[in-house]
């Protein structure tokens, strides 16, 4: 007897393998692995999930109508067009699910999000990776590998785990080189840390036509990854296809409470902003003391690299570190074997991890 078989292109996909949060013998680690928010959620935040303790066998909004409006406020948005999920990681799959099929091809640079090629296959699509230039995603270089059977082209602006980012102009370049009937994905995950002058976080795009989609989260600075929450700005169309694959209680009840006073607590998130510009420079400026080469990173991380040669590598470092506590994000899934991400934590931990690393790097002299 044959037993049940899936789809032949899903048996080819890596799981996708979270950040590690425990070191075995530590009862308190530093955990720079998952880009998470230095300083947790907003307090106002925590207190709205809690006032929910008692109603959690109601059902949520299905349509997330006020969370949709908060959002909608905040951001200068129209409601009707933004689409919320579990995770901006959903809305990239019901995207995926939505746009592309056995045949087609979704298109994303080299060293972009996993969850990109991931979704792609879970679909039956091909992923097609564009070269980079500096870390960096290319233009000219993806708009040369579409093809005829290009469907979706997925952006992180700025990019995970590189940190870098493309500029409005070079932005709106992309979207004058795609036909009509690509759906170009922003995922702009990491823009509320942007402090450049030449960056939009895409929905300007959006508002230029049919098939550009934004989409955001509520897991980085607003410090909320543990309630999955995420939302997509969409073109009337486009939201109204979503709406249509997606579960229909996709977001809980707490999460949306949380979310919903979490998008306005605007000095909360102006803390979180201030100390992680503050922390990313004095982080980059001490690896680069250590002679390390890190990206200009404008999230709330770092990407770093080392050397190959054996016992100064990337390997040995992540190994050192988790020997004193630390964890940090090895990158080889990314193509990156020589490079640790190291996520912006408290003022302690950025002064622990730099302080491991000259350690490091002082007894492999």
């Amino acid at each position: 007897m044959s037993a049940p078989k899936p789809q032949p292109s899903i048996m080819g996909i890596d799981p996708y393998v979270g950040g590690e949060a425990d070191i075995p013998g530590w009862d308190r680690v530093i955990k720079l692995a998952s880009n998470e928010g230095a300083f947790g959620p907003s307090p106002k935040a925590i207190e709205a999930f809690k006032e929910l303790a008692g109603t959690l066998h109601r059902y949520p909004d299905g349509s997330c109508g006020e969370l949709r409006r908060a959002i909608g406020e905040r951001h200068g948005l129209d409601p009707e067009h933004i689409v919320c999920g579990a995770g901006s990681d959903e809305l990239i799959g019901l995207l995926s699910q939505s746009y592309a099929g056995s045949g087609d091809e979704v298109l994303h640079s080299h060293h972009g999000f996993l969850m990109y090629p991931i979704s792609a296959m879970a679909t039956g699509a091909t992923p097609v990776a564009a070269p980079e230039t500096n870390l960096t995603a290319d233009v000219d270089a993806l708009l040369d590998h579409v093809t005829q059977r290009t469907r979706i082209l997925f952006v992180a602006n700025p990019n995970n785990p590189t940190g870098t980012y493309l500029s409005d102009a070079e932005m709106r370049r992309l979207r004058a080189g795609l036909r009509d009937d690509i759906l170009l994905v922003v995922d702009a995950a990491y823009a509320d840390y942007v402090e450049r002058d030449d960056y939009q976080a895409g929905d300007e795009l959006v508002h230029s036509g049919d098939n550009v989609v934004m989409t955001q989260t509520f897991s980085k600075i607003h410090g909320m990854g543990g309630l999955r929450l995420g939302w997509a700005y969409c073109p009337a169309a486009v939201a109204n296809v979503l709406n249509r694959v997606r579960g229909p209680f996709n977001v809980n009840a707490a999460a949306a409470a949380a979310g919903i006073v979490a998008i306005g607590d605007t000095e909360f998130t102006e803390r979180v902003r201030l100390h992680n510009k503050e922390w990313r420079a004095w982080t980059r400026d001490e690896l680069v003391k250590l002679g390390l080469s890190v990206t200009d990173s404008v999230g709330n991380f770092l990407l770093v690299c080392f050397g190959d040669v054996p016992g100064r590598n990337a390997e040995a470092a992540d190994t050192f570190l988790k020997e004193r506590g630390i964890i940090v994000r090895r990158m080889t899934a990314y193509h990156l074997s020589q490079c640790l991400r190291i996520t912006i934590g408290l003022e302690d931990e950025m002064r622990a991890v730099i302080g491991a690393l000259a350690a490091f790097l002082g007894s492999n002299k």
